[in-house]
């Protein structure tokens, strides 16, 4: 039998510095097409956990060791990634120190988390908005239904 054909797997991590007033928020700057700001994150390579992939490409975009928190959701829109339909869950990060750019990011940024850009790649907006809410009421990510023709709905 034919192995199915199955979406790519792939981790985003939202990194909160904690050794910096009110926790902020670590993005980068993509390298590589699609341009633009977004989460730390990539692929899952074969034969490595979600988990130890978060961790991988945490460290090697942003130099950053993190502490993983929480899985704050679960994101599958077949529209999410202009590339081809990806799947990623998306985990809560704490690390210290000064990051710094590395890998597939071109430049990394700390924004505070009431001031988070609106101006990301991927669905990386959305995901912040569910993380804004998860940080005000401990709540996890809302369900996102896809509707029709790459529009969501939670």
């Amino acid at each position: 039998m034919a192995a199915p054909v199955t979406p790519r797997v792939a981790v985003d991590i939202i990194i909160e510095l904690e050794d910096r007033p009110g926790r902020p928020v670590v993005l980068i700057r993509r390298g590589h097409p699609p341009l633009g700001r977004a989460l730390p994150g990539g692929f899952v390579d074969v034969g490595e956990t979600l988990e130890a992939a978060a961790v991988r490409e945490a460290r090697e975009e942003t130099g950053l060791e993190v502490r993983l928190e929480a899985l704050l959701g679960c994101y599958s829109d077949p529209g999410r990634d202009p590339r081809g339909h990806t799947v990623s869950p998306v985990y809560v990060a704490t690390a210290r120190g000064e990051p710094a750019a590395g890998d597939d990011a071109a430049a990394v940024e700390v924004h505070p988390v009431d001031a988070l850009p609106g101006d990301t790649v991927f669905d990386h907006g959305l995901i912040l908005e569910d993380y804004r809410r998860w940080r005000a009421t401990g709540e996890p990510a809302p369900l996102h239904r896809r509707m029709r023709k790459g529009k969501s709905s939670h």
